[in-house]
């Protein structure tokens, strides 16, 4: 594919990138997306193609919802035949929820999806928001020797590494490096040349799909963390919400959670009651094993699914996808518990 046939979307939703510095009051505010080519002139040394749709009015990362992952569905499937792939510029805090919940939404995804963002405004002399955003764009139009998309899935790009977009998570919000991807590997590393995993080159090499967009998602879900001390009362009120379908347990290394009785008895009556319980660790790396230890096995016997390897944010957007959808109960622990768009590993 000629550069002069290549085209890349650009969907500015908010965030640090987008941002300058009020030189009055000091205020980060954003700025007109028309201004980009001012900030980056860099932009027109790729020579193809370079469309931009800018949310009005944008909105900063703790306010996107799904509601916002509607729209971006919709801005990608209204356009898909237009572009060979999309950039969304997103702010950090929320990134990783998004990510996730758009590889499930956007079903036979055949071409980049790359959010990416910035610790620092576009404006400023050492921001991080230029080389995340010039090397996304080129990641995105990036084709095999055939023609297709090389990394044809919803991913993250930040600080050189490009992540599978549902296994990531943010982990600093300090130092340029603000997500990591513990249990999958980089798709790809930036450094004087781009250097692409060889397991996703051949990914690539599959049959052709029709890109599903998906909309419909039910966020009657909890998060339940387990810490030293927690009370039966709060576990009970959290189980006990009108409405509640799902609950993500946050557990202790490999799945391990208290033994004691009040504990295994509301979650055994919540199961009951057709209430989702998804197990996932509250550690960065590794994976639920509930058959390991006495602890987990007892979660297990009380109908709790195991999470394995997911990420907080992967395990709350799946469930909103399946519930949304409509699915029974067991068909919905069913599906937890396999992978559907590479969000866990498996066996």
């Amino acid at each position: 594919m000629t550069q002069e046939s290549t085209s890349v979307l650009l969907i500015y939703t908010g965030g640090t990138i987008g941002m300058i510095e009020n030189p009055e009051t000091g205020a980060l505010e954003n700025f007109n997306f028309e201004q980009l080519q001012k900030h980056v002139p860099e932009l027109a040394g790729f020579h193809f193609r370079i469309d931009s749709f800018q949310f009005d009015p944008p909105r900063d990362s703790s306010d996107m919802d799904p509601n916002a992952w509607r729209e971006l569905v919709k801005i990608i499937s209204d356009n898909y035949n237009e572009y060979n792939g999309f950039v969304i510029l997103h702010g950090t805090d929320t990134m990783a929820f998004t990510a996730s919940a758009l590889s499930f939404m956007l079903e036979g995804l055949d071409k980049a999806v790359i959010l990416t963002g910035s610790q620092l405004p576009i404006g400023v002399l050492r921001t991080d928001g230029k080389e995340n955003l010039m090397t996304s764009i080129e990641i995105a139009a990036a084709r095999n020797e055939e023609g297709k998309a090389l990394i044809p899935e919803v991913c993250i790009f930040f600080e050189n590494h490009l992540m599978r977009g549902n296994r990531t998570t943010k982990l600093n919000a300090e130092n340029f490096n603000a997500f990591r991807s513990f249990n999958y590997p980089a798709l790809a590393t930036a450094g004087i040349h781009i250097k692409y995993n060889q397991v996703i080159r051949n990914y690539s090499k599959r049959e052709d799909r029709d890109l599903k967009p998906h909309y419909l998602l039910d966020t009657n879900i909890a998060i339940l963390k387990i810490f030293p001390g927690l009370q039966e009362n709060v576990v009970a009120a959290t189980l006990a919400v009108p409405g509640l379908k799902a609950v993500v347990l946050e557990t202790y290394g490999s799945g391990n959670a208290p033994r004691k009785e009040w504990f295994i008895r509301l979650l055994c009556e919540a199961s009951s009651k057709g209430i989702v319980i998804v197990n996932i660790t509250q550690c960065s790396a590794g994976a639920v094993e509930m058959e390991r230890y006495e602890t987990g096995y007892q979660l297990l016997q009380a109908g709790v699914v195991s999470g394995h390897d997911s990420t907080t944010e992967s395990a709350i957007t799946k469930l909103m996808f399946l519930l949304g959808h409509g699915l029974s109960t067991e068909e919905v622990r069913k599906r937890m518990g396999v992978s559907i768009a590479g969000e866990m590993t498996v066996g």
